[in-house]
């Protein structure tokens, strides 16, 4: 992959109820997002222009909902990386924004 949009660490990645990893990665670059595990094996990836991003109903500020391929996950972006790298701006607010800029729009969702 190119220069990363956006990356994040020890993501939390879920689908359904079945936990697929505590300490994922969500990948934004060269017009794709990719979760992979904390190996770097890839779980799921898409286009930008086909993934939905969606806050959850319920459930905390780093929390969000992503869909494509037909598949919803929900992830759990918190933890201590985030918080460092921008304390004032949400890591969902910031993974919409690049998926937004990824498919050459604004927020997605």
């Amino acid at each position: 992959m190119g220069k990363s949009e956006f990356s994040a660490t020890g993501v939390g990645i879920m689908r359904r109820l079945r936990s697929l990893t505590r300490a994922g990665q969500v990948r934004v670059a060269d017009g794709r997002l990719a979760l992979l595990t904390s190996c770097g094996r890839v779980i799921d990836s898409a286009p930008a222009r086909e993934v939905r991003v969606e806050r959850p109903w319920f459930g905390s500020d780093d929390q969000a909902v992503i869909a494509f391929n037909d598949t919803r996950y929900r992830l759990r972006l918190g933890g201590p990386a985030a918080a460092a790298s921008a304390p004032h701006v949400s890591p969902v607010r910031r993974l919409r924004e690049a998926v937004g800029q990824a498919r050459g729009g604004g927020l997605s969702g």
